[in-house]
């Protein structure tokens, strides 16, 4: 009896979807749904096309700052990150294919030195991640315009050969994407370092105790993010055929915003690669809806902050406290006007 009272417990669904990832996929399917019947032409072939290589840089971009988050942290250099190596990637081979290379290794060196002062800054001087990667930002800024002399530069042809290149009829920088995703699923799931990752994140000073180098994989997160970030400004770079320094302004909301959508908690502790994928499409899906109503970019940043905050609400807030406390106002409130309307003696 009892080896069968422990075989019956052992039994469970070894596959469980996350209450992220079944939000975000549902949301993304009716998003779709919806798109097809008020504006058809946000679901053709060619503005789907053109969702679909940013929407993957998107994807990149929001790993990166996953990680971050999943340490209770936040990452405001993605717009000088993200433009950095975009003009790295643009400018140094300045339409030269047999530059390419030597570009992309400056640029994830430099992706890689970013990192490490971040890392620095955060993890061992304990400064806020706001005040400090917002500093980094303004610097990154700085070494932006250096190269770039505020003059877009064309891409190599190598480079929008391979990054919009169609392979069996899928863009290329869908499988830059797919294999970051499988990459940080690997290390957060199947490795040692991952789980302990994931573990300093949901509590430090449990992690502490526990003799992890919480201060190590603190600063880690924002050297992988980094890196992350320089892989979308080469993505960016490799769609775009002039990009201009300031390319990666539009993926500091949307960066977070898809995190956050995705069901990773703002307070640390697991995340949910798979589900923050799948938000960076929702996200570009419903950008690319609005701009097919014909809505200004004001409103269209008004959306994504509005998705931002819906995000925050469902994951965050708790609801069956809200329900309660209706609830109990619903019934105070009956209560007093059945009494106002009883007769007096």
């Amino acid at each position: 009896m009892a080896q069968t009272g422990a075989a019956t417990l052992s039994k469970g669904p070894r596959f469980q979807i996350s209450k992220g990832l079944m939000t975000v996929l549902v949301s993304t399917i009716v998003l779709f749904v919806l798109c097809a019947v008020i504006a058809p032409t946000s679901v053709s072939a060619g503005p789907l096309g053109s969702m679909v290589p940013f929407a993957s840089i998107l994807a990149i971009a929001g790993l990166g700052q996953m990680l971050v988050i999943q340490q209770a942290g936040i990452d405001l250099s993605v717009p000088g990150a993200v433009s950095l190596a975009a003009v790295i990637a643009t400018a140094i081979p300045d339409g030269d294919n047999s530059k390419l290379v030597p570009a992309l290794f400056i640029a994830f060196a430099a992706a890689l030195g970013t990192g490490i002062l971040n890392g620095f800054l955060i993890g061992f001087l304990k400064l806020n991640p706001i005040i400090a990667t917002l500093g980094t930002n303004a610097l990154l800024y700085g070494f932006v315009m250096l190269i770039s002399q505020g003059i877009p530069r064309s891409t190599t042809p190598l480079l929008m050969e391979v990054v919009s290149g169609i392979s069996f009829g899928i863009p290329n920088s869908v499988f830059f994407a797919l294999a970051t995703l499988l990459l940080i699923i690997l290390l957060l799931r199947r490795s040692v370092a991952g789980r302990r990752f994931e573990a300093i994140g949901a509590s430090p000073a449990t992690a502490a105790t526990s003799g992890l180098r919480v201060r190590t994989h603190q600063a880690s997160a924002y050297v992988w993010a980094q890196l992350l970030y320089c892989l979308a400004g080469v993505l960016i770079a490799g769609v775009i055929s002039e990009p201009n320094g300031f390319m990666g302004e539009a993926y500091l909301l949307p960066s977070v915003a898809v995190v956050v959508l995705g069901g990773t908690s703002l307070l640390g502790g697991r995340g949910l690669p798979t589900a923050t994928v799948l938000a960076a499409v929702f996200l570009s899906q419903l950008d690319q809806f609005v701009l097919a109503l014909g809505v200004s970019f004001a409103v269209r940043t008004l959306v994504q902050a509005a998705a931002l905050a819906i995000g925050v609400a469902i994951y965050t807030v708790d609801w069956s406290r809200v329900r309660a406390v209706l609830s109990r106002l619903l019934s105070t409130n009956s209560r007093g006007q059945n009494q106002a309307s009883l007769p007096s003696a």
